[in-house]
Parts: structure tokens; sequence; C-alpha cells
């Protein structure tokens, strides 16, 4: 129905038809699953490649976008709520055009989409409102596609071999699109339309809507990240019937991930200052905090970040947990309990594993389990064994849970095995690294880019490597340990540790002394020394 007709030749008349791309983004989280849009909430082909919903290392939405009529909706506003739980878009439609009028001015019809991640599934409302003085007729599409790209691939590698597409399967209100991997784990993407699409294809959800003035509908869209393992057919229940619906509105995953935000704040203590503009920085970064801790078999566990690093990282999970120790200490016992049970117990060059080697990193997807990524389970860092030992002496120093620091106990002395042992490869005294994965890092502290350690004159440096910050840690292991190992009753084992962290003290120094070392390059250890000499006293 034509609604008002404005001439497109009126004096000064403006027509707005498209929308300007950028590559700001916006990303929501829950568990092993993360989203990456557009600020329009959409995830488009072109620009920022890293858009898409990513299950345990798979990107299982590669494509998702809105259009009204053929043009994208003009841009209103876009953020995510404080709590991160909801994305919140409102959007306008442009002007529509029949000849040389325009039949709808851009701004009579409201687009407002609300998403929010939950348990492995994004939900969405789209709510479209008639702000016009006369009915309008239009449509929308919805385009979307998923390629199931190995979050390896996303970043730019390139793969000799893929998995095949399974046949796309379509009923009156779904979709399901299939990947059968080379590890021969089938993963589906499962788009359910509520109420169903007008038209409703492999790659389109087609709706027509026709509101009087005034009026709004609402639509509903749930996509499910479903990997069912071998388990081929597995989209079929045992019975042989269809898979059953996705059990979950969007109302009840809203609920549920509002409140789980608010569960999290009321078990930690509530800051704030006289400064508004300080409390809004503390306010989200706490929620950004939340927002990236994940709830593993062992316990939280803080992911180093989305998109590339959404999965546990030693490093980074362990200084996370040293700075959260003060206020939420339970953040420290979770990581040390995940890497307790992930630490290495054999030796295998292709991780650069060793016995009580503490994991740097680990990774879900096809290319980490076919081996064509080591990342699977991998050891390739140096600091985090020492870290992970002085995370334990620090969590008993906290909370005095003895307990807890006697089940890890093992742990510990395995770490301290590894640093003595295998750590100290060339029997110098220093903890030094040398990569064994034809794969793994180059290097392996906490700057380990192919190109982050080189030599005076500007050639890059070869292994094996001692980083001063790590003798730092060690150093602070072991007094760490020493303490750990007093609590638990065993003075002759503190005292032999706190023995061999002041000949590793000497010893640094005596070294730092005959090779000229530059103060620049000391200072990370001896302010390592400075403070854990003061913590100590």
């Amino acid at each position: 129905m034509i609604e008002e007709v404005i001439s497109v030749s009126e004096d000064f008349y403006v027509l707005s038809t498209s929308s300007r791309v950028d590559d700001r983004v916006r990303v929501l989280k829950h568990g092993e699953t993360f989203a990456v849009f557009d600020r329009f909430g959409d995830i488009e082909r072109f620009g920022n490649g890293r858009l898409g919903v990513y299950h345990q290392d798979t990107r299982f939405l590669s494509r998702f976008t809105l259009r009204v009529g053929k043009h994208r909706p003009l841009l209103l506003s876009s953020s995510i709520k404080d709590d991160n739980a909801i994305l919140a878009v409102d959007l306008m439609n442009p002007d529509f055009l029949l000849a040389d009028a325009v039949v709808i001015p851009h701004g009579t019809v409201h687009i407002f989409r609300s998403k929010v991640l939950w348990e492995a599934t994004l939900h969405e409302r789209i709510r479209i409102h008639n702000y016009g003085m006369l009915p309008v007729e239009l449509d929308f599409v919805i385009e979307f596609d998923a390629n199931f790209a190995d979050i390896f691939e996303v970043r730019g590698m390139d793969r000799e071999r893929r998995g095949r597409r399974l046949a796309t399967e379509i009923t009156p209100d779904t979709v399901i699109l299939g990947y059968e991997g080379l590890d021969e784990c089938i993963r589906r993407t499962r788009i359910a339309f509520d109420p169903p699409a007008t038209r409703l294809t492999e790659s389109e959800a087609n709706f027509q809507i026709a509101l009087n003035s005034g009026d709004e509908a609402n639509y509903y869209c749930a996509i499910a990240c479903e990997p069912d393992g071998g388990a081929r057919g597995a989209h079929h229940s045992a019975a042989g019937g269809a898979r059953p619906k996705i059990a979950l509105s969007y109302d009840k995953a809203a609920k549920c991930a509002v409140d789980a935000f608010k569960r999290a704040r009321v078990e930690e203590p509530e800051f704030f200052t006289s400064n508004e503009q300080f409390n809004d920085w503390l306010n989200r970064s706490i929620a950004d905090l939340h927002m990236l801790r994940t709830k593993t078999a062992c316990g939280l566990y803080p992911y180093a970040g989305v998109p590339w690093f959404s999965t546990a990282f030693g490093r980074d999970g362990i200084i996370t947990a040293l700075e959260c120790l003060w206020f939420n200490p339970a953040l420290a016992r979770g990581v040390l309990s995940y890497l307790a049970a992930k630490q290495a117990h054999i030796e295998n060059a292709e991780q650069d594993a060793e016995p009580g080697k503490i994991l740097h990193e680990t990774r879900q997807g096809e290319m980490a389990a076919l081996g064509e990524v080591p990342f699977g389970l991998y050891y390739g860092s140096i600091d985090a064994t020492p870290l992970f030992v002085m995370l334990a002496g620090a969590y008993y120093e906290r909370t005095g849970d003895r307990a807890f620091a006697r089940s890890i106990w093992p742990n510990v002395a395995r770490a301290l095995t590894w640093i003595d042992r295998y750590g100290d490869r060339d029997r110098d005294g220093f903890v030094e690294y040398a990569r064994r994965s034809h794969h793994g890092l180059v290097h392996q502290g906490w700057k380990d880019s192919h190109d982050a350690i080189f030599d005076a004159d500007g050639q890059p440096a070869e292994g094996p490597i001692a980083l001063c910050e790590v003798q730092g840690y060690v150093y602070a292991a072991k007094l760490a340990a020493a303490e750990l190992a007093r609590g638990l009753g065993d003075n002759a084992m503190a005292q032999e540790l706190v023995s061999q962290a002041e000949k590793l003290r000497q010893r640094f120094d005596e070294s730092s002394l005959a090779a000229c070392v530059p103060p620049t390059q000391v200072t990370a250890f001896s302010l390592e020394l400075r403070l854990t000499s003061a913590r100590a006293a």
C-alpha cells in the first residue's frame, strides 16, 4: 500500500537509501560460544572477516543479515547492555522508491533487534513498529549461511583439504545446515523462525508484513550450534522422530543471562568511588571479566579474549586470577584446579610437553583434533609453570584453604620438578626454552610472536633462551612453594626451597654483572625480587 508520496525532485530533499559500513563490532559470549557482529547486528561476508557465531573453535554461522526490501536498514544506535548480556540495535527504514516517488519515507518504520547468547544458542527478537500515519506493507529478508570454518582458518591459515557440507534440511519453520569434518565430527547449525517465514530456502527467510498506523509485530529467531561428535544422523531421536525444538525462548534466555550476571555480582564486593567516570570504567571492566569467565568441570576459568583467544590459556588465566585474588579467590581456585587437571604427564615433542609442565593453550576445533595445529593441548609456555606455583602459594596465603592446598600439592611438586629438570636443560642454573614442536611457538614467554626476541645486533635470537623475568618468576615460585610447604607441615622442604631461591638470586646477580647486562634488562627480575621480599616480610 502506497503511503505518503514525496517527489524526489523536491528542493533540498536528500534521498536516504544506504548506510555506511565500518569496522566496529559488538560481542556476546556464553560458555564455549561467542558471537561477533557489526553494529547493525549483522554478520556480513565482506568487511571484518572475524564476524560470526563460534562454538568450540568452529564458526557455526558465517552470514546473517537483515534487509528491508532490497536495502539495509539505517542505523540509529547500537550497544551492548552494561552487563554484557544483550545486544540492542535500533534501526529504521530507508526511503522506499516506486518509479520517481518515495513510497515510504525513511524513519516511518522502526526496527529493534535484540540478541542474547545462552547455552550455545543465539536468540534474537526483531520488533517492527509503524510510526507513520497510514498503513504500510513491506517485506524483509534474512540471509544466512554457515561455512563451519575452523578458527585458525578464519585467522588466515590455509588447509589442503576440508570436510564436506551435508544436505540442507528444511521444514516450514527450521533450516539445518550441516558439515562433516575430516575429524568425523558432524557439526550442525539449526535456525528456527517464529512465526514461520513466508518463504524459507537454504539461504534465505522471507517475511511479508502489513502494519496499520501505530501497530507493531514481533519475530523471533534461534540459532543453535550443535556439535554431534561422530554420530552420523544424530539429528534424529532414538525413536526415529525429528530432533526436538529449541526449548528455551528469547525471554527465558534473556532472563537466564541477566540473572547469571546478577548472581556473579552478588558473590563479589561492590566497588564505587566519588568519580562517576571511574565507576563506569570499573563496572565495564567487571562485566567484561564476567563475560570471559567460563564454567568448566573444574570451576570458573577466565578465557583470554574474543575472538581469537576465547579458550583457556595458562599464563593469561593465572595472571588474571592473581589480579582478582584480593576480591574473588574462587577464580584462582578454578584456574588452579583446571591447570592441575591438564598438567602434562609425559614427554610429547609436538605438544612441547614434559612431565609437570603447565598448559599454554587448549583448542577444540577440527584442525586441533587432526593435529594440523598443535594446540589441542599445547604446553609451549616457559612461564606458566612457575606462575602456577606462585598462584598456588598466593591462593593459600589469601584463603588459608589447607584442604585445597594439600590436594594440589602433588601438582605443585611436579611443577617444581619440571623447573629443575626440564626447565634448565643446559644446567646453567636458569630456566630457558627452545621449541621442540615443528608447528609450535618459536618464542614461549609473554612476548611470543615469532620476531619477539632478538640479539643486540638485531638478528633473531636462537634457543635456548633464558628470559630474565622468568628467572624472577622461578625465584618467586620457590618462595611461594616454601610457604605452602611450611603451611602443610613440611619445614625441611620449605627450607630447601628458600635455599634454592637464594642461590638463584645470587647466580642471577653474578651473571648479570659478569656479562655487563644493561640495567634495563634486569629491571623485571629486580622488581620481582623486591616485591616478593616485601610480601614475605
